[in-house]
């Protein structure tokens, strides 16, 4: 097998890289899985490479695409971990091509000097916890990645019932009064945006992290502006709601993205509420009047995605009110690079 990197001004490969990655992301999942639409990947990658690296890869037999790869590593935080994926076409599972790409991608992140390796695996709902005996959680073990977190993907049917959300509002509204609430379509206001970053920049350990290593993102006003570019860029639309106290700071926010490639469906993004700010019912409030908000501006959405950690009871409560209910697993797997002198076995029988 041949390991190319792809150009992602190179429409050709681009989308021959693509074809592979979805079939693989859709095989025996084909309701739950929601690869980007190749418009989006193409501004993602076209977009530059100032906060992070960013490779795209396709392993090439007798000229087809069999496995597509995929590696990204922030130059801002976390500069020992990266984020790497596989995605073997499921004509050519077995044959060693998704061994073959992995062990690639970990050559790649030791020349950037990357020792954490994070990856991640779906399953059914009613499949063990951890993934084990499931295909894809299987094949990133028997690599040498540790299962770290369990996540459990859900979908709410749109729209939520005017009067549940207005009930909600009203319940939860004598917890928060002394905050203000306020929703927006877009960018993050000038006035917000420097107290919304140093608050979105704790999200990654201020989440449920399991076994996981994590850091917190830095807080980078101008990385934030460039990243709401590329949303706009990869045909996204960002429906946000945040919570600020009576010095105007962001305490709590939550975001709900749309794209113009599959209107029909929306995603929950991120939601977090400041340690010192809990305890008021701050995330269901911001998360209620986000809804209101976007059934307002929008209606061709039908079904909004989320995904929680499942030991994340807290937020889990907030969404089972809202009428979420379970569609898959997803696993967070985590591997550290061996050292120069040190060596890791390989299993014959992996998959991949």
């Amino acid at each position: 097998m041949d390991i190319r990197t792809v150009d992602p001004f190179d429409d050709a490969a681009l989308a021959a890289w693509h074809r592979t990655v979805v079939a693989a992301d859709r095989h025996g999942r084909e309701e739950a899985a929601t690869p980007w639409a190749l418009a989006e990947v193409r501004a993602d990658q076209q977009a530059g490479q100032d906060d992070s690296i960013k490779r795209l890869y396709s392993g090439v037999v007798d000229g087809k695409v069999v496995v597509g790869g995929e590696f990204d590593a922030s130059l801002l935080d976390s500069l020992d971990h990266a984020r790497v994926a596989v995605y073997t076409a499921p004509e050519h599972r077995r044959r060693g091509h998704g061994s073959a790409m992995l062990e690639h991608l970990e050559q790649v992140a030791s020349e950037h000097g990357r020792t954490v390796l994070n990856a991640e695996a779906a399953w059914p709902y009613d499949a063990p916890a951890d993934g084990r005996g499931n295909e894809s959680a299987d094949f990133l073990t028997h690599r040498g990645f540790k299962f770290g977190l369990g996540d459990i993907a859900r979908v709410l049917d749109l729209p939520v019932d005017q009067g549940l959300l207005d009930r909600l509002a009203a319940d939860v509204a004598p917890a928060h009064a002394a905050y203000t609430l306020r929703s927006w379509v877009g960018p993050v206001p000038d006035d917000l945006i420097a107290s919304h970053v140093e608050l979105d920049a704790l999200l990654m350990v201020e989440a449920p992290t399991g076994e996981l290593e994590r850091e917190p993102e830095k807080a980078d006003v101008e990385a934030f502006r460039r990243h709401e570019n590329v949303v706009r860029l990869q045909g996204r639309t960002k429906y946000t709601t945040v919570a600020v106290d009576e010095e105007g700071t962001v305490v709590a926010f939550t975001d709900i993205v749309t794209t113009s490639h599959q209107p029909d469906l929306a995603f929950q993004w991120g939601t977090l509420v400041r340690r010192n700010d809990r305890g008021h019912r701050l995330g269901l409030a911001v998360k209620v009047a986000n809804l209101l908000s976007f059934q307002r501006e929008q209606d061709r959405a039908r079904h909004l995605r989320t995904w929680n950690a499942e030991v994340n009871r807290h937020m889990v409560a907030v969404n089972d009110l809202l009428g979420f209910r379970p569609l898959e697993r997803l696993g967070e797997f985590q591997m550290r690079l061996p050292g120069p002198t040190e060596e890791r076995g390989r299993s014959a029988s992996r998959p991949g």
